[in-house]
């Protein structure tokens, strides 16, 4: 599969998903090696070396600790508490260890080695545990780090120190948050198309239980007064057994209305349900034009409406779905495919071999962006 395809594959909350992590990952490549950079003229080179294995060895415990802490909030994993320790003891003994390094800052320089590493580590820690930890203990998260740069840092430092870390846990809570609500909405979504199927089986069940329940009931009771009276050698016993025939026949009668609603298709019913089922499902349903047609060529397109809609439903994240009407031309356009290829199954195989029959043609194809047509012509 080719990145592309990998991309479309994968829905909205998917690739959220993707951009969140991302976003937290770049972080890490991005800010320590410019930081770093601005202080090669303070430092010498083995110094050099060592604050970057020590903010290395620091980055290195960030990335599975905010894959976790993302897992986490999703509901998936446990809370890395093992692993968040670890973390906060290494950073401790690296800031600890700085302004033991570096007691002064620079002659002439408000701001010395110590307070670049102690900038390095404290962004990047408070990244990492926007991932992790609620807002709140990532909000004392700040005011420590705060406060430790008031006190190892000259004043107007340690109120833009405070202020970064301030508007970093914003910015990465926030989009943690975010995320969380588009995995909601998502399964939202999906609970929402299974309840109106569900729906609709109920339906069904409870339409075949009223009908056909009550009758076999009747034939129960009218078989048994037969074979009761057939015993005592009555001859009402034909009565009751001809009387269980007529019970059977209009049981059948109407058992086959009731599945008649299935077993053809009204297009103008079709399209009513089409935009009540979808509507339940969360996709904003659009039909243009009359169902000015009847007779055959109504229950065929009634049956293309069918089809469409249940491809709406299983195949596709879509959330607007518009139906056109045009004498005997219907087209269904959705949105939300997100499959690169497309074959045709056996619901489309089964329209297509019904339209035929009609002289009619079938065409169903993914258009860009991200959008499937299904278009079903009659002569």
């Amino acid at each position: 599969m080719t990145l592309l395809g990998w991309w479309r594959s994968r829905g909205n909350a998917a690739r959220f998903d993707l951009f969140v992590r991302a976003t937290f990952y770049a972080s890490y490549l991005v800010l320590p090696p410019l930081l770093i950079v601005g202080m090669t003229e303070e430092i010498g080179t083995a110094a050099l070396a060592v604050i970057t294995a020590a903010v290395l060895g620091h980055v290195a415990l960030s990335f599975p600790l905010v894959h976790q802490g993302i897992e986490h909030h999703l509901g998936r994993v446990p809370f890395p508490r093992h692993l968040l320790v670890i973390f906060l003891a290494y950073t401790a003994v690296v800031l600890i260890s700085g302004e033991l390094a570096f007691p002064n800052p620079t002659p002439g320089k408000p701001d010395g080695p110590a307070d670049g590493i102690a900038l390095i580590v404290l962004i990047l820690t408070v990244t990492t545990l926007s991932a992790v930890v609620r807002p709140r203990f990532v909000l004392l998260a700040c005011l420590v780090g705060g406060a430790y740069v008031a006190l190892t840092a000259p004043p107007g430092r340690a109120i833009f120190t405070s202020t970064m870390l301030l508007f970093v846990a914003f910015a990465f809570s926030t989009t943690l948050w975010m995320l969380g609500l588009v995995w909601e909405l998502d399964r939202s979504r999906e609970i929402r198309a299974s309840l109106a199927v569900a729906e609709e089986r109920l339906r069904f069940a409870r339409d075949l239980h009223d009908v056909v329940g009550r009758n076999l009931s009747a034939v129960a009771l009218k078989a048994d007064l037969a074979a009761q009276l057939a015993r005592r050698g009555r001859p009402t016993a034909i009565d009751e057994m001809l009387e269980v025939r007529r019970i059977a026949q209009e049981s059948l009668d109407e058992l086959r209305a009731v599945v008649s609603g299935y077993r053809t298709a009204d297009l103008s019913v079709e399209l009513a349900g089409a935009r009540s089922l979808l509507a339940s499902a969360g996709i904003d349903c659009r039909v243009i034009g009359e169902a000015d047609i009847s007779g055959e060529p109504a229950g065929a397109l009634g049956w293309a409406v069918r089809e469409g809609v249940t491809n709406v439903l299983r195949h596709s994240e879509a959330s607007s779905c518009t139906i056109t009407l045009r004498g005997k031309v219907l087209t269904m356009s959705n949105d939300g495919v997100t499959a690169s290829d497309f074959r045709f199954g056996s619901g489309l195989k089964g329209l297509h071999e019904r339209i035929s029959a009609l002289g009619g043609t079938v065409t169903a194809a993914p258009e860009a962006p991200h959008r499937f047509v299904l278009t079903v012509e009659l002569p």
